[in-house]
C-alpha cells in the first residue's frame, strides 16, 4: 500500500515538475517519506520514472472508462470528452509519458515503458470502439488531441470527435 502511495505521490511530482528539474531530495518530500524509504521501494530515479508513468497509465484507463457507455461509437465520444477533461485537470503540460520521453529519450527503460502505455491506449481504442481494425486511426487521433489540446482547445476536441464519428460511421464528409 506504501508503495502505491510513493507511486502516486510521485507521479504528482513529476506532472507538477517534470522530469529534468526535481531532484531525488524534492521527491523525498512530496512522497512523505523518509529518503530511505523511497529507495527501498525505487531505487533509483528511473525506477521512481517508471513507477509514476505505471501508476498514471492505470489511472488514466480508470479515468476514461468512468460512467462510459457501452463499447460502440458512444464509448469513443465518451472517451474523446474524458481526454479533454483529463487534459485540463490533470495534464496542464502535456502528455506526461511523452514529456518523460522528451526529458529521457536515450532511456531504453522509460522508452518500453512509454511503448507500453501507447500501445495500451492504441488496443483500448480499438476494444471500446469495437472496430480493433481502426485502432490506429483512432489512437492517431487520441495522440493529436492530446498533443494539440494545450494549444488549441476545443477546436481539437471538436475536429477528433467529427474525424471519430466519420471514420466510425463509415461516411465521408
Amino acid at each position: 500500500m506504501l508503495k502505491e502511495q510513493i507511486a502516486a505521490s510521485l507521479e504528482q511530482a513529476f506532472s507538477e515538475l517534470g522530469f529534468a528539474e526535481p531532484s531525488v531530495a524534492q521527491l523525498k518530500s512530496a512522497c512523505g517519506v523518509s529518503l530511505r524509504t523511497l529507495y527501498k521501494h525505487y531505487p533509483s530515479k528511473e525506477e521512481m520514472i517508471v513507477a509514476a508513468l505505471e501508476h498514471r497509465h492505470q489511472r488514466y484507463l480508470n479515468f476514461l472508462l468512468e460512467d462510459s457507455p457501452e463499447a460502440g461509437i458512444d464509448s469513443v465520444q465518451h472517451i474523446f470528452n474524458k481526454l479533454r477533461l483529463w487534459m485540463e485537470t490533470f495534464a496542464p503540460h502535456g502528455c506526461m509519458s511523452m514529456n518523460a520521453l522528451a526529458a529521457f529519450p536515450d532511456n531504453d527503460v522509460i522508452k518500453q515503458t512509454v511503448k507500453a502505455h501507447k500501445d495500451d491506449v492504441r488496443c483500448f481504442l480499438g476494444k471500446q470502439s469495437l472496430r480493433e481494425d481502426l485502432a490506429t486511426a483512432l489512437f492517431l487521433l487520441h495522440e493529436g488531441l492530446s498533443s494539440a489540446w494545450p494549444i488549441v482547445g476545443d477546436d481539437a476536441l471538436h475536429s477528433a470527435q467529427f474525424s471519430v464519428l466519420t471514420l466510425l460511421s463509415g461516411e465521408q464528409p
